[in-house]
């Protein structure tokens, strides 16, 4: 490796080190402009990688309370508020539109789906007092119907 692209390399680092807007700003103009030798690919792969891993956590976050509060609606009806249903459109619209935006991760959310569950069962369970075992060790609903805007259960 030449003196050179030791000094372009470093150059790189600290760029995104000392200001990583910046630093985005010039990858992104190396792409558009074709500067392939000037990308910090080291740091960019990592970026890409962590929006990855940022997508699906979120994805199983909103999962998680989702099922949480359907099962605080189906088990604590005399408590039902509008804050709950709320919640419950709220967490569907950002399922549905990650679901929108980044179609491949259907099957991740149906790879998930029964973790997030015993997860969203143990949340319940605290949130609401009641013991676990109130809650049923199936998922009493189908993806389909969480997933589905008007979808409240008895």
């Amino acid at each position: 490796m030449s003196k050179i692209s030791l000094d372009q390399n470093k150059l790189k680092e600290t760029l995104y080190d000392q200001d990583f807007n910046l630093w985005l700003e010039t990858t992104i103009n190396s792409l558009k402009e074709g500067k392939l030798l000037e990308i910090d690919y080291d740091n960019l792969i990592e970026e890409l990688e962590a929006m990855g891993r940022s997508e699906k956590n979120a994805l199983k976050s909103n999962l998680k309370i989702l099922l949480m509060h359907l099962l605080k609606y189906k088990y604590q009806p005399n408590k039902i508020t509008n804050s709950w249903r709320y919640t419950i459109t709220e967490h569907r619209q950002r399922i549905r539109d990650s679901l929108e935006n980044s179609p491949s991760l259907n099957p991740f959310l149906r790879e998930i789906f029964d973790k997030s569950y015993q997860d969203a069962r143990r949340l319940a369970a605290d949130e609401t007092g009641l013991p676990i075992n109130q809650f049923p060790q199936d998922c009493p609903f189908l993806l389909d119907d969480i997933l589905n805007l008007d979808y409240l259960p008895l």
